[in-house]
């Protein structure tokens, strides 16, 4: 799939306010300052679609982006800010629950997991609740630029051991917002599960 256009739609801070209609989406969730916005900007081929924070932890909303005028990618809160208000943090984890529990236009999850890291406790935690709602998703690496391409061939196949467990995990790939490596595996899944 070729994305042609890709347009913001709304900002979600309430279920309430979600899209009424039944187009499928395609959400990315990720720990703050991940890459979430980088992402699909280079998967829109936009520079500036998702604005990217220079404060991490400062998008509060679900962001709907209509793409092909056919499916929303949604642009889910970054989770894990410390420096956040623990009401601000508990108020994000339980919009972010809510939606995936409740849901049904949700097609795909693309979970981003810095790769130069292990996968961190709430990474483990928001996987484990795709796996308990059987959500299909992906997870992507990012930064993968950032990594000497000697060590990337291991750094996969841990990753891949790491997930290989989960029923619902569709793919590992390595992602970089930089060079655009990935993005034509990624398209490949997202155009699977939205058409």
């Amino acid at each position: 799939m070729r994305i042609t256009s890709a347009e913001f739609i709304l900002g979600v801070a309430n279920l309430r306010q979600l899209p009424k209609e039944e187009i499928r989406e395609v959400a990315f969730l990720g720990r703050s300052n991940v890459g979430k916005s980088s992402l699909i900007n280079k998967l829109c081929g936009r520079k500036a679609l998702a604005r990217k924070s220079t404060e991490p932890g400062k998008t509060r909303e679900l962001n709907y982006y209509l793409v092909n005028k056919t499916f929303y990618f949604v642009d889910l809160p970054g989770y894990g800010y410390a420096k956040a208000p623990e009401h601000i943090r508990s108020s994000w984890g339980n919009l972010i629950e809510k939606y995936l529990k409740t849901r049904r236009q949700v097609a795909l999850v693309v979970q981003l997991v810095d790769s130069r890291h292990e996968p961190t406790p709430l990474d483990m935690m928001m996987i484990g609740w795709l796996e308990y709602y059987h959500i299909p998703f992906v997870v992507v690496l990012t930064k993968a630029d950032k990594l000497p391409r000697s060590k990337m061939p291991n750094y996969l196949r841990a990753a891949k051991t790491t997930f290989a467990s989960f029923e619902y995990c569709k793919d590992v790939i390595p992602f970089s917002s930089i060079t655009g490596d990935g993005r034509h595996e990624l398209m490949q899944i997202i155009t699977h599960h939205v058409a």
